[in-house]
């Protein structure tokens, strides 16, 4: 399967559902892709410089118990677009599936849960959640 970026999609479980990215234009799931984009506008020189900023970001934002993110990985929005529960009782998701994000899942710092990190053109999200992705909770969801 021809890509943009060069990445290797032969594992993928998922690419009979992606139709690739090369012959969509960067939206292999219909979505919009920040790996692609970047490529697009200036190759892979653009998507480190995009990756190195969000890493800082993630970083910058002093999170207690979160380790230094080291690494951000394209991530289908169908693997990490979890359901929160607001404190009014609604139950909302804040990603579009089929869009293509950064993100990175790192383990807490006292080790009985986990932060999921995710990153596009707009929004960094941080959540925390259990075994699985049990029980998520929204630590941060901020413009960029």
């Amino acid at each position: 399967m021809a890509t943009i970026c060069g990445a290797n999609c032969d594992d993928c479980g998922m690419k009979e559902k992606c139709k690739g990215c090369l012959e969509t234009d960067g939206h292999p799931f219909g979505g919009n892709c920040v790996v692609a984009e970047c490529y697009k506008a200036g190759g892979k020189e653009k998507f480190c410089v995009y990756k190195n900023r969000a890493i800082a970001e993630f970083n910058a934002l002093g999170i207690p118990d979160m380790p230094s993110i080291t690494e951000l990985f394209p991530l289908c929005g169908c693997y990490v677009n979890l359901e929160y529960q607001l404190p009014n009782g609604e139950k909302v998701k804040l990603l579009k599936d089929n869009n293509i994000y950064l993100g990175n899942q790192v383990e807490k710092n006292d080790k009985g849960r986990c932060y999921g990190l995710v990153a596009d053109d707009d929004y960094l999200l941080v959540c925390e959640y259990g075994c699985n992705g049990t029980d998520p909770q929204i630590v941060l969801y901020q413009k960029r």
